[in-house]
């Protein structure tokens, strides 16, 4: 076995290595709530068009490398939507952006809100129970 085929074989096992404990968690907990849908779509993509040069190489480290790779970002993918599936609703779940605004942010100390007769649907969903309820009631003026 040549240095290179060697290097190839050590670096392919670390690459794996490094990989498993987050298969291991994900598989484990199911939680894959702060992984990002478009990430893992372009990994895919990204492994699928890879392919195509991997496997036009000679056999070696690289094919099971790559082959790793693919099956492992596949696999986070699934994992991901079906988590996404049978997880309950949230607050960012309804596909509005940001997730959380100044008057809702965490630490913020703001009270002011935009008006409830513009966007009463979003103000609804996005503030909180507290920020609701410190509000100032239509019509008063102290402070």
């Amino acid at each position: 076995m040549d240095l290179a085929v060697l290097a190839g074989v050590m670096s392919t096992g670390l690459f794996v290595m490094s990989y498993l404990p987050m298969l291991v968690k994900a598989a484990r907990t199911k939680d894959l709530a702060s992984y990002s849908l478009a990430n893992l779509a372009i990994t895919n993509a990204g492994n699928a068009v890879h392919s195509i040069y991997v496997f036009s190489l000679p056999i070696g480290p690289i094919w099971f490398l790559h082959t790793f790779y693919l099956a492992a970002s596949a696999l986070m993918l699934i994992w991901f939507l079906r988590s996404r599936a049978t997880r309950p609703p949230t607050r960012g779940s309804k596909g509005r952006w940001p997730p959380w605004t100044p008057w809702n942010a965490p630490g913020s100390k703001s009270m002011v809100q935009p008006s409830t007769d513009s966007a009463p649907e979003f103000v609804e969903a996005w503030s909180s129970p507290m920020t609701r309820a410190m509000t100032k009631p239509e019509g008063s003026t102290t402070r």
